[in-house]
């Protein structure tokens, strides 16, 4: 009884949202590499730097150069990386980004807007059906709750994958591809065997998603570790914050190369550091230190600067936030795989792939069992036997 509910739980699911988990899955396997793709791309759209830099322009001079080149928009950040034959990058938020050299100040370009367009795109299909104004909200919506019914049919799926009788025959049909199968017998394999191998990373990428996708579910993960949920606006740095003071805080140039200065010490290592632009009339200034690839918090830590003595006001690595902090912002980055890495986002990339080969398979078995239930209708009655005494 409970196998046959969870059957129909499960190709109920299926057959409501899988039109939408298709979209989901197709665009999250374009997403897989999305960082590095558009840092790639976008060097090959603007000037080489050519030779390694040894000393770079005041990263405030190097701001007002960028927006002297783009009157339109105010800067918003400015980032470096430690490679010395990488530009500097001045974003201006939703105006844009310029690529700077970062010792002469040249600008050297755009990047490249067209793949950045076509990984907008597919951001926008994957998370709320490329919806705009108030469609992108109900989008938003649809795309959540069949990211829900997703989850479910990956649980059911895990409990229906278990054989009825454990025989290694049994195990093994249904744990590697077989050849020479009739078309429905080649689905129901592939479905089997992709559901439960992806079934783990599967789970991961859809629960973080939930938790990305609705505040209780956010709000869960803090509660699970017995923590209180902070506010949805807070008023200043979210509760169960630990927040480290650096003993040495000194004041320090009130410019943001001075905060870049005073901030690249706590983190030797590091790979990258951006410089939030601080607002008029704002009284703190972030600068982020990123020793890992952009989507691992583990590796990540703020640095917050008082904007009128220029001094070190708190610092934050990973380990001086919370449990639930710590959960939350790993789940963020556990949903595209960044999280571990380039490993991380492969296994993400695979299991998204392999799920556009689940919903595919799934719904062909559901249209083949509609099919033949159909013909079991249509089919006539058979004719009653002759009685012999009235022949």
């Amino acid at each position: 009884m409970l196998r046959s509910i969870l059957f129909w739980l499960h190709l109920s699911a299926g057959v409501i949202a899988g039109a939408l988990i298709l979209v989901m899955s197709v665009t999250g396997v374009l997403l897989t590499y999305e960082k590095q793709m558009m840092h790639w791309a976008d060097l090959r759209q603007v000037e080489a730097v050519n030779a390694p830099v040894s000393k770079h322009l005041p990263a405030d001079s190097l701001v007002r150069l960028a927006e002297l080149a783009n009157p339109t928009a105010h800067a918003t950040s400015i980032a470096f990386r430690h490679d010395p034959s990488e530009p500097a990058l001045v974003s201006f938020g939703r105006g844009g980004m310029l690529y700077l050299h970062p010792a002469s100040g040249k600008v050297l370009g755009r990047g490249d807007t067209a793949t950045r367009a076509f990984f907008s795109g597919a951001t926008a299909w994957h998370r709320w059906l490329a919806g705009e104004g108030p469609n992108r909200t109900r989008g938003k919506a649809v795309n959540d709750a069949a990211n829900l019914l997703f989850l479910v049919l990956v649980l059911s799926g895990m409990v229906l994958w278990l054989p009825r009788t454990w025989t290694w025959v049994r195990v093994r049909a249904v744990l590697w591809f077989r050849t020479g199968l009739s078309p429905k017998a080649r689905d129901f394999n592939w479905h089997n065997v992709l559901g439960i191998w992806s079934a783990l990373p599967l789970i991961a990428i859809v629960a973080s998603g939930a938790v990305i996708g609705y505040p209780w579910a956010g709000d869960l993960v803090y509660r699970v570790v017995g923590e209180s949920p902070p506010p949805r606006t807070p008023p200043g740095p979210p509760p169960g914050e630990r927040a480290t003071i650096a003993k040495t805080a000194a004041p320090v140039a009130g410019s943001l190369s001075g905060m870049i200065s005073a901030a690249l010490p706590l983190m030797p290592d590091w790979k990258v550091v951006t410089a939030q632009i601080p607002a008029a009339g704002a009284t703190t200034a972030s600068v982020t230190l990123d020793r890992g690839n952009g989507g691992q918090p583990q590796l990540r830590a703020t640095v917050q600067f008082a904007v009128a003595t220029g001094a070190i006001a708190k610092y934050q690595p990973f380990d001086s936030l919370s449990t639930g902090r710590q959960a939350r912002s790993v789940l963020r980055f556990a949903h595209t795989g960044e999280v571990l890495g380039t490993t991380g986002q492969t296994v993400a990339g695979l299991a998204s792939l392999a799920s556009v080969i689940l919903v595919i398979t799934g719904i062909s078995l559901a249209l083949r069992r509609a099919a033949r239930a159909y013909d079991r209708r249509r089919a006539p009655a058979s004719a009653p036997a002759l009685d012999p005494s009235t022949v």
